[in-house]
């Protein structure tokens, strides 16, 4: 799952200036889109909201916070550093082939995204993984906070094998920073809720997944929760099979979460959010 882009410390390999000028590069752009999507949703909301967002706002950034603390904390050189390293030690695939950097570059920040939709798509249909990464689907309105509302093993979990596939792929640094930015800030935007026209939002899609592609992925209707999985690059539920157009109820009707979680207290209290996964009854 996409992780905020201030959830790194690369460490020892970290400190040549590159990496210095991608850390406030990225949070530049972190809190810069997070800004625009939260004015646009409030100039241009594609839906009224059912929960006050104070409420989900407090609990969706503070355990965002939380992850970026317990990032830190265990992965302290997290994908751009393992990236570093993996060019030093000249691991992994891209290495071994000597492929041109332009090919490496390329083709590495198309695997991390495909790789990010498997992942999302395993999920969903592994139980004990389920039981983690419903909690973002608990959210009962969705919009911006949303997008960095992930449980915190989900978030561990998430940046381990994300750092693995580096390594045994061997992506070029570059790539791995332009995919970290560009995941961040795709996640924020296709949670927004923002209103685009109709026209906008079908010729966006063929290039990147929209706020109205996403949102299906959040529906109630389990058929709808179960498509969508793309967070960047849109064509891969169209390759395999998930994708869905439109929600059955439109956008306007749909209703967001999951049917057996209509409780703000459930949904929007931090404490249970963290909790969630370690309830008794597990059960879709």
């Amino acid at each position: 799952m996409p992780s905020m882009a201030i959830n790194e410390r690369e460490g020892s390999h970290g400190q040549n200036p590159m990496m210095e000028t991608e850390q406030s590069l990225r949070l530049s752009i972190f809190f810069g889109v997070l800004l625009t999507v939260a004015l646009w949703e409030l100039i241009a909301p594609k839906r009224a909201l059912t929960v006050k967002k104070s409420q989900r706002w407090l609990s969706n950034f503070a355990i965002s916070f939380l992850n970026i603390a317990l990032l830190r904390l265990l992965f302290p050189i997290a994908a751009g550093g393992a990236a570093v390293l993996a060019a030093e030690q000249q691991w992994g695939l891209f290495n071994s082939l000597g492929l041109p950097f332009w090919l490496a570059f390329v083709v590495g920040f198309v695997l991390l995204d495909l790789l990010i939709y498997w992942q999302h798509r395993i999920f969903h249909r592994v139980p004990l993984l389920w039981r983690l990464h419903r909690m973002h689907h608990m959210d009962l309105d969705i919009d911006v906070s949303t997008g960095i509302r992930f449980h915190p093993l989900e978030a561990l979990l998430s940046m381990a094998i994300k750092v693995l596939a580096i390594v045994v792929l061997g992506v070029p640094v570059e790539a791995v920073l332009l995919f970290e930015v560009v995941l961040n800030a795709t996640a924020m935007f296709n949670h927004g809720n923002i209103a685009l026209p109709h026209a906008v939002d079908r010729w966006l899609r063929l290039v990147m997944v929209t706020p109205d592609m996403h949102r299906v992925h959040h529906s109630v209707i389990a058929t709808e929760t179960h498509s969508n999985f793309g967070f960047n690059l849109p064509w891969w539920d169209r390759l395999f099979g998930s994708y869905r157009a439109q929600p059955r109820d439109g956008h306007d009707k749909m209703t967001i979460g999951l049917a057996r979680y209509r409780s703000p207290n459930q949904s929007s209290k931090l404490g249970a959010m963290l909790l969630h996964p370690f309830r008794k009854e597990s059960n879709r």
